[in-house]
């Protein structure tokens, strides 16, 4: 599996460089473009999940500072590792797949093929059983006010299953996509605010935590390829959200140049991930013990990361596969994605599926698609010269909002 994700890895950054290089100034223009602001919000609630929230003060940061079992980790320090497994280089990967979705599937329409819309639809799917399976793991480490800390009691699934449920309604208009991913964005930041007041660190000791991060960019070169087993799961992690994402956030795309495409979601993103990751090291470094109202803030932040991620790709793949809203009726789509989707949260659970096969999946799905395109689209994909004409002209008729 090292050498399918190292070269899936390879292959992802080659194809960022050839489309920076042969479109660097063409306009970018998604079927449903919005302002730069909501569209750096969809992507980033949509492109994170409850992880995020839980993974770094219960597993993360001592598993990184324990550089005696763990001496590949030991070239640099936690907060840098942090956010090398989340931030920057990697949401180039969903710079190729928005890119691709809203510039070159329209001439291409490789994911229209049955058989690939098909293999697309399921990786959607189960990748979404697999971010509410990460939640329902997580959850007593930080809900302790409701359990021991660290059993799944069934109080747990009942939450998760209303979760769902609550993201299966969410996604039936898309409206309310948009409104609870700018939403959620706010409450993401007064929760980063709150635990750094409540720290008492301050901004000299903000910044003096903060300056770690620079120890990602100093060895940027290391966290290309896996450093372990753990970061092959991140990697794998980030390639089976990688197609499904970009088909969904490539739709919001607002005129940006490619080259400002590329450049909003490395940085964009990476700026509330280093100031959330640097406030909770401060919080590892220090010891400082998480309240019960932090701890059920940091739950209902997760609970609002998981929606996001949940709606937007319930929307995307009932759309796909014709499952809408409008063919069945809001209750039996509302309950049947619940009921499926729960059901695949339970099989994550147990690890009876994993997600390193879906990221496998998908490296194969990029494969096939420049496969495709060398032997029977390459001509057409080397024409291109704009976004789709019906794009650019819905865009020109509101004269641009971005």
């Amino acid at each position: 599996m090292t050498i399918l994700i190292s070269a899936g890895i390879l292959l992802a950054f080659a194809l960022v460089v050839f489309c920076v290089i042969k479109w660097w100034n063409l306009e970018v223009v998604g079927v449903t473009p919005v302002h730069l602001f909501t569209f750096i919000a969809i992507l980033f609630t949509s492109g994170l999940d409850v992880g995020l929230v839980m993974f770094p003060l219960a597993w993360d940061f001592p598993l990184y500072a324990n550089v005696e079992e763990n001496p590949a980790y030991g070239f640099t320090n936690p907060l840098a590792l942090e956010f090398g497994f989340w931030g920057f280089l990697i949401w180039g990967f969903y710079f190729l797949t928005t890119f691709y979705f809203c510039v070159i599937e329209p001439k291409v329409k490789f994911f229209e093929i049955p058989l690939v819309k098909w293999i697309n639809n399921i990786v959607i799917i189960g990748t979404c059983a697999f971010t509410g399976a990460l939640f329902l793991i997580y959850l007593p480490y930080y809900a302790t006010f409701m359990g021991d800390g660290e059993t799944v009691i069934p109080a747990f699934y009942v939450i998760t299953f209303l979760v769902i449920l609550f993201a299966a309604f969410s996604s039936t208009d898309i409206k309310y996509v948009r409104i609870l991913s700018v939403s959620s964005t706010a409450i993401f930041a007064a929760l980063i605010l709150g635990m750094w007041a409540y720290s008492g660190m301050g901004l000299g000791a903000f910044a003096e935590t903060a300056s770690n991060v620079g120890g990602y960019f100093a060895n940027i070169h290391k966290f290309i390829l896996p450093l372990t087993d753990y970061h092959e799961f991140y990697l794998f992690w980030w390639f089976a959200w990688s197609i499904m994402i970009g088909q969904f956030t490539s739709r919001f795309v607002g005129g940006l140049k490619t080259w400002q495409v590329l450049a909003a979601l490395l940085v964009f993103p990476s700026i509330p991930l280093g100031v959330w990751f640097s406030v909770l090291y401060y919080y590892h470094l220090n010891e400082i013990a998480t309240t019960t109202f932090i701890n059920v803030s940091m739950v209902a932040v997760g609970i609002i990361f998981v929606i996001n991620s949940f709606d937007s790709l319930i929307r995307l793949y009932t759309d796909n596969l014709n499952l809408t809203v409008k063919r069945f009726g809001t209750l039996p789509y509302v309950f049947g994605n619940a009921l499926v989707l729960f059901g695949l949260t339970v099989a994550f659970q147990s690890q009876w599926l994993q997600i390193q096969w879906i990221g496998a999946v998908v490296i194969g799905l990029y494969v096939a698609c420049l496969t495709y395109i060398v032997m029977f689209k390459r001509a057409e994909v080397m024409a291109i010269d704009a976004s789709p004409e019906e794009n650019t002209l819905d865009f020109g008729r509101i004269g641009g909002v971005h």
